[in-house]
């Protein structure tokens, strides 16, 4: 008995493989997804950004009241290293040992160098992870050197008003100063009529500030807030008196609400959507969004109540 075969022709295998019709309509569910997925992740990973640098403020708070309980004050926005000099040194200095720099702080102490050593130095505490940043930048003279700065420069650098440009480490944080311009007021607190007060925030350089003094509380009183780098580069270090915008590069001021078109550069700003996180007095972080009233965000950085 004869097996009979059974040939497959061409024809009849079934195709295999996508049309093109197939492939463009899966492309396209693609493309659908990832136009839904993508601004998912970018919220997500701004997100914790945010908590980030909100995490880092409040570690910041912890080290600020640990130097109060310590000095009975808040720190000083910026002090003269080793006098007579045209450098002064930041705030976030005085709070490098509650941090757990306590080997940059004797650096600072012991070392007639240490400045420039230090130049390149960034601490990741004052580095808010939403902002793009350079470890550091560079500080240029200011064309509009106040008699002052420039007195005090001259009497270090053999009568030369300034050492130009200079490297610092950059920071996302600066101390409120308040709602005065740091860079327009006198360096030292020598001869201050007690009536007169040319800074009236928390982070000050010509009056010793404790939380007593916080006429509203320290609930109510703004400590530490962001600035980006697009706004002007800011350092914990310290500056050159005759740098450009030199005290500004230390602390801020709240005159007009964050992230103003019209914000002076000494003004707070953030990356955040919605505003820019700040350190209370007492501890807490906040968000304060770009709508604020501007009397209230005055207030708020003030540290008497009027």
């Amino acid at each position: 008995m004869q097996r009979r075969q059974h040939h497959t022709t061409v024809a009849s295998i079934p195709p295999h493989g996508f049309t093109v019709c197939e492939l463009l309509v899966v492309v396209s569910c693609i493309g659908v997804l990832l136009a839904f997925l993508l601004p998912v992740v970018v919220y997500a990973r701004e997100s914790a950004r945010r908590a980030t640098c909100c995490s880092q403020l409040r570690d910041l708070g912890i080290a600020v009241h640990a130097y109060h309980d310590r000095q009975r004050k808040f720190p000083t926005a910026w002090r003269i290293h080793t006098p007579p000099s045209s450098f002064i040194r930041g705030w976030a200095t005085e709070l490098l040992p509650e941090i757990g720099e306590a080997s940059i702080a004797e650096s600072l102490r012991n070392r007639t160098s240490s400045i420039a050593a230090l130049s390149d130095v960034s601490l990741a505490i004052l580095l808010c992870p939403s902002d793009i940043t350079e470890p550091t930048f560079q500080l240029l003279p200011d064309g509009e050197t106040t008699p002052v700065a420039a007195l005090m420069a001259a009497s270090v650098n053999g009568g030369n008003v300034s050492r130009m440009p200079m490297t610092l480490p950059t920071a996302s944080y600066v101390g409120v100063y308040g709602t005065k311009e740091a860079d327009e007021q006198e360096l030292d607190e020598a001869d201050l009529d007690d009536e007169v007060l040319p800074s009236d925030g928390t982070i000050v350089h010509d009056r010793r500030v404790r939380i007593a003094d916080l006429e509203r509380g320290p609930s109510k009183t703004l400590l530490v807030g962001e600035r980006t780098m697009a706004m002007v580069p800011s350092t914990w270090l310290g500056v050159d008196v005759t740098g450009e915008d030199a005290q500004c590069r230390l602390v801020g001021s709240a005159m007009t609400r964050p992230n103003c078109d019209e914000c002076d550069e000494c003004e707070f700003s953030s990356r955040h959507s919605g505003g820019a996180n700040f350190l209370w007095a007492d501890g807490h972080v906040e968000l304060i969004g770009d709508d604020v009233e501007t009397a209230l965000y005055r207030q708020y950085s003030q540290r008497f109540a009027r």
